[in-house]
């Protein structure tokens, strides 16, 4: 019987780390000197600069045309051929909550190590979930999941190559579920937004690369069945009247996204430059975050927070860590200065 997947479970809920947590990280170093220094993220330090806001934005619900404008600037900004195939979200999280209840129990195949939630998302609505570390490992599954550029590792796929692996999956009535979170900073023919093949929805994040996650908005590009349910599944006014408005200025400013490129590029030699004179190898990362392994990550790690610096561990990568990009010359000076006390 094809029962979709619902998201009760009987087990106790798995429990997943995840950067930015300031508030437990300050419980645990209580004297550490303020303010904290959060590299623990791929967010953009030095975010968009936020426009003027119509007041009307705040006081009115949106309304379709401020939707349409929305998503008319991400078909333009992601090469997508036609606004209507995007839905704009609160954010991508919710899109990765609501897509597994759109299909009947499957086994999924998730490309592993990436982002935690999309393996928890599925497995809390009852799928199966393989993490894999191969494409190979992925022929009996109905659904993959891959994240790209990846995130920890920077992992990027070639646009092919997925256009393949769609093409497979669409001979098993199967999808394809590329979260391209970091993709803006790539060339475009990194992104699977503009070839857009059958079976496919590509999920694209707003606030990391304009450094304003807090709006909260994000989008998923796929065809008219998947994502019509989709704007179902999230209802009327899904997305603020002041998220439309930041959202269609920033992504149709191109100057502020070319500037934005470079100064990440420089920025990411710098702050190679500092990891690699503290013993720290560079193993992977993105234009907006460095994974790198040392023997002594977790004495790193620890001298760092008492610091004031939250860098990202991986409890089962024990010799990992992932640094964010600092934003200001202060904040670099103080990861300088730690990262010398760390060595």
């Amino acid at each position: 019987m094809d029962e979709r997947a619902t998201s009760t479970r009987t087990d106790q809920p798995e429990a997943i780390v995840h950067g930015g947590d300031l508030d437990g990280v300050s419980l645990r170093y209580p004297d550490a000197p303020q303010p904290w220094i959060d590299l623990s993220t791929g967010i953009n330090p030095v975010p968009y600069p936020i426009p003027g806001i119509p007041p009307a934005s705040w006081a009115r619900l949106p309304t379709g045309d401020d939707d349409r404008a929305l998503r008319a600037a991400a078909a333009m900004r992601y090469g997508v051929a036609s606004p209507d195939a995007i839905v704009a979200a609160p954010g991508t999280q919710a899109v990765l909550q609501i897509l597994p209840r759109l299909r009947p129990r499957s086994t999924v195949a998730v490309l592993a190590p990436t982002y935690q939630e999309h393996a928890l998302c599925w497995r809390r609505c009852g799928h199966r979930v393989l993490l894999v570390e191969d494409l190979d490992a992925c022929a009996d599954a109905d659904i993959v999941v891959v994240v790209n550029p990846n995130n920890p590792t920077g992992r990027l796929l070639p646009r092919d190559t997925l256009i393949g692996l769609a093409a497979r999956l669409r001979r098993r009535d199967g999808l394809l579920v590329v979260d391209e979170a970091f993709a803006d900073l790539y060339p475009a023919d990194a992104s699977l937004a503009a070839a857009l093949p059958p079976v496919t929805i590509v999920l694209r994040s707003f606030g990391k690369v304009y450094g304003l996650a807090g709006v909260r908005l994000g989008f998923a590009i796929g065809s008219d069945d998947i994502v019509q349910q989709l704007r179902d599944e999230l209802g009327p006014w899904a997305v603020s009247g002041a998220a439309l408005a930041i959202g269609t200025t920033a992504l149709t400013d191109d100057s502020w996204l070319h500037e934005t490129r470079a100064r990440l590029a420089t920025d990411c030699l710098r702050l190679d430059a500092l990891l690699g004179q503290a013993g720290c190898t560079a193993v992977g990362g993105t234009p907006l975050f460095r994974l790198v392994t040392a023997a002594g990550a977790p004495d790193i790690a620890d001298r760092l927070a008492r610091h004031g610096i939250h860098v990202r561990r991986f409890p089962a990568h024990p010799r990992w860590l992932r640094f964010g990009l600092p934003g200001r010359e202060a904040d670099w000076q103080r990861l300088a200065q730690a990262l010398g006390n760390a060595s």
